[in-house]
């Protein structure tokens, strides 16, 4: 969206911009350091719902709320968002709610490069980034007449693991499938699961160089996962099905993990391979993303998938994580984006970082 954005910031004060995001998933995280680096903050909230437990974090609590019919009506009101000198801050509870077209096209700058979306919402361009920058994938089957052992189904977007599901074969695959939605196969890889906290900033000169900027690995995550992480006891996914429960991949908390260190130079590897594609492919990948992995018996990493902007994983760390401790002190996800912006206005460059 290049030019459109240069054209915004020319009127924009970059001493007074305020950083908006909506009232959910990590938006406690993403006010609360937005604050401690002197931001103005906005909450985007559509309908009615209740947002007095804000009340109960002041440190985190936005200075004003803005509520909407539906959050499509951010399009219309895009002019009024820019006079305010607003940044977004996408999540992906923003972009589900919002949808992936009014997001690409909304008229206010926002943190990151929204091309981003278009590979990672769809799990066919997701595989081509990825593979081609080295990564190692669980395998995909295009065939559901082809499934003869555990497999995963997941349908493309961020849907915070709703409506995936585990089959065994393509009876099973035809019982549980929503037809009308775009799905892909992967195989069920057996291990331990590392959701990955990386931030890519092109500002930063300083730490682990890339070809532009450096990167950061923030924290590491697990997801608790409704019900599948309580299934194994009550039986095997088949005896629950029998007895009518269907085990579901629906996100509800998350666990703070530290790996062990001699895996750290492959995550490094990981994150620098995907970001350094990401500048081939569509222009770059920079501020947090998410690589979402098993690592195996074997010690390999398979990377099921990426989410390329904060994720819920990193709320466990508001106040730090072992890895940002030796960074920074108290240093969040949340904190590090409004850092890149707080820096990227001081150095005349939010041209480089918005779009």
């Amino acid at each position: 969206m290049g030019q459109p954005v240069q054209d915004w910031l020319r009127d924009y004060d970059p001493g007074e911009i305020t950083i908006a995001t909506a009232a959910s998933h990590s938006s406690l995280q993403i006010f609360h350091g937005a604050r401690k680096e002197g931001f103005r903050t906005l909450a985007l909230i559509a309908g009615d719902r209740d947002l007095r437990y804000y009340d109960a974090f002041p440190a985190a609590k936005p200075d004003r709320v803005l509520r909407l019919g539906s959050y499509h009506e951010l399009v219309a009101r895009a002019k009024e968002l820019r006079d305010d000198n607003v940044v977004i801050v996408p999540h992906g509870s923003l972009i589900e709610y919002l949808g992936p077209k009014d997001f690409v096209h909304i008229e206010v700058p926002v943190y990151g490069n929204r091309d981003v979306l278009d590979w990672e919402s769809d799990r066919d361009k997701e595989r081509e980034w990825l593979e081609a920058a080295g990564i190692t994938m669980p395998k995909q089957i295009a065939d559901p007449k082809d499934i003869v052992e555990p497999v995963i189904v997941k349908y493309h977007g961020a849907k915070g693991g709703k409506g995936f599901f585990i089959c065994r074969n393509y009876h099973e695959f035809k019982r549980r499938i929503q037809e009308d939605q775009a799905y892909t196969i992967q195989e069920f890889v057996l291990g331990t699961r590392y959701y990955l906290h990386y931030f890519h900033s092109p500002l930063e000169e300083e730490g682990y160089r890339l070809s532009r900027g450096s990167l950061q690995m923030l924290s590491i995550d697990r997801r608790d996962e409704s019900n599948i992480d309580e299934a194994n006891r009550l039986g095997s996914i088949k005896d629950l099905e029998e007895i009518g429960i269907t085990p579901t991949f629906v996100v509800t908390g998350n666990i703070p993990m530290v790996i062990r260190e001699s895996l750290l130079p492959e995550v490094f590897r990981m994150g620098e391979k995907v970001v350094e594609e990401s500048y081939k492919r569509f222009g770059g990948l920079w501020g947090p993303f998410c690589l979402e992995t098993v690592v195996t018996p074997d010690l390999e990493f398979k990377v099921f998938e990426i989410s390329a902007r904060i994720v819920a994983g990193t709320n466990p760390f508001i106040g730090g994580s072992p890895y940002t401790e030796m960074i920074a002190p108290g240093l969040s996800t949340g904190r590090r984006i409004a850092q890149d912006i707080k820096a990227a206005a001081a150095q005349g460059r939010l041209g480089e970082i918005l779009s």
